[in-house]
């Protein structure tokens, strides 16, 4: 008789846990229970919390604002910890009573005031205190110019650091906002948008001065010798995630340097398509600068249906005849002949990496008396020539053994791959020449482990 009575105090008791429960697994697969995810387990255990959080913030924001701004009040009050309502009434003055009823018994239902009924006084609890304090240290670290948003999470990691009670959970935070800043910065420097770019570089320089501060924290966290093998691996994340944003600072510097390099102007007014676009970004409503910008008004010409029907009837017509012809093909003619008027600069190539072929293969300059040089003047091989053509050929001469030249393709890169080497000096030379009455002296070596091999005679 005991058991049945207790069973049915029990099912007086349980049906509202059992519809949370059932309103709870609605939201998950049939075939998984609610109750086997860790996730779950934890906020459940929280519910106390998280239903004080749900008193506070449920409805609209007029509301929440209110709430907030009561609790606020009782709690910064430090002479007393105990409120009387003509006190209540004395202090919240600018409140409605209806208002302020309702939003007290809110509060008081929801553990966030105490009712002590031997002294007929309020008073803020603990939790309470403990939600305002998270609520505060948000506003004020969250603020509006803090567009890195890195330092409520830094300060939740520190306090949690220095008292020894730092969670995985509170690291995770902290490296998933790194990885979004990152993400964000490489999508900005791959838009190559210049102003995206400058804003993106501001607000690096904000994420780098959180990171400098978080550093210490992380090797706090390292050097621990308490902290479980989760928090030592999720602090290297975090610090392997701080070095790829500090690394961001030379993609930054290239985007923007090769975006200058691209940079366009106006003529010869110093202004750039930067400064066009920031001027129009400064004007609020872009239509008004088309204000009188038109001396005349556009006219429009009409046209009659009788004009139309002319105008129809004479390209009919005009089809017509170009139909009664025959459909054949137009006879083909010769392509006309055309004279090529551009120097011949590479016949002019052609032969100067010829002769210093001639030389790099041992068979000597034509200018050269000497048999088989290994070293020649450079103006006994640029002579005998005109002012022009010596002046050609020397400018061919600093492509001689040029690595980034002889791994193209080209006359060029043939010059470049000759094993002769162009040796200047500061010294000048005087040639008994008619055009050309000075050369500064200089010389050509040929390589001799670069020769080509050749057959013993």
């Amino acid at each position: 008789m005991i058991d049945l009575m207790a069973s049915a105090a029990l099912a007086d008791t349980n049906p509202s846990e059992q519809e949370q429960q059932d309103a709870l697994q609605a939201h998950f697969q049939p075939h998984i229970s609610a109750d086997e995810i860790e996730q779950v387990y934890h906020l459940k255990r929280a519910q106390p919390l998280l239903q004080v959080f749900t008193a506070l913030f449920h409805g609209g924001f007029e509301g929440v604002l209110v709430r907030l701004l009561v609790l606020r009040e009782l709690a910064n009050e430090t002479t007393s910890s105990a409120f009387s309502r003509a006190d209540i009434n004395t202090r919240l003055a600018y409140l409605l009573p209806e208002s302020l009823e309702t939003v007290l018994n809110r509060l008081r239902s929801n553990g966030l005031l105490a009712w002590d009924a031997q002294q007929a006084v309020y008073r803020v609890t603990p939790m309470a205190r403990n939600v305002l304090a998270a609520i505060d240290s948000l506003l004020a670290l969250a603020a509006p110019d803090d567009d890195a948003e890195m330092g409520f999470l830094l300060s939740q990691v520190a306090g949690a650091q220095a008292v020894g009670g730092v969670t995985t959970e509170q690291l995770q935070h902290l490296l998933g906002r790194l990885v979004d800043l990152t993400e964000e910065f490489r999508d900005a420097i791959a838009s190559g948008s210049e102003f995206r770019l400058r804003e993106s570089q501001a607000k690096w320089h904000q994420a780098c001065d959180w990171v400098e501060k978080g550093s210490e924290i992380l090797r706090a966290i390292t050097t621990d010798e308490n902290a479980d093998s989760a928090t030592h691996r999720a602090a290297q994340a975090i610090g392997r995630a701080q070095s790829q944003l500090l690394n961001m600072q030379g993609m930054f510097s290239r985007a923007l340097n090769q975006i200058e390099r691209q940079r366009v102007h106006l003529g010869q007014s110093g202004l750039s398509t930067t400064d066009i676009k920031r001027w129009l970004l400064a004007h609020e409503d872009l239509s008004s600068l088309a204000l009188d910008a038109i001396d005349q008004p556009v006219k429009p010409l009409f046209i009659t249906p009788a004009e139309m029907i002319d105008v129809a009837e004479t390209e009919l017509m005009t089809e017509r005849a170009n139909n009664n012809g025959l459909n054949s093909l137009p006879a083909g003619q010769d392509a006309p002949t055309t004279i090529n008027d551009s120097p011949a600069m590479q016949k002019e190539l052609d032969d100067w990496l010829a002769r210093l072929s001639d030389f790099a293969q041992l068979n000597n300059f034509p200018s050269v008396a000497e048999e088989s040089p290994r070293e020649v003047q450079v103006h006994e091989a640029l002579l005998p020539a005109s002012f022009a053509l010596a002046s050609y050929r020397a400018s061919m001469l600093p492509l001689l053994g040029d690595e980034a030249e002889a791994s193209m393709q080209g006359t060029t890169a043939d010059l470049a791959r000759l094993p002769v080497r162009f040796a200047p000096q500061d010294e000048m030379v005087q040639l008994p020449d008619l055009e050309i009455a000075a050369m500064s002296l200089a010389a050509l070596t040929l390589e001799l482990d670069k020769e080509s091999p050749k057959s013993d005679e």
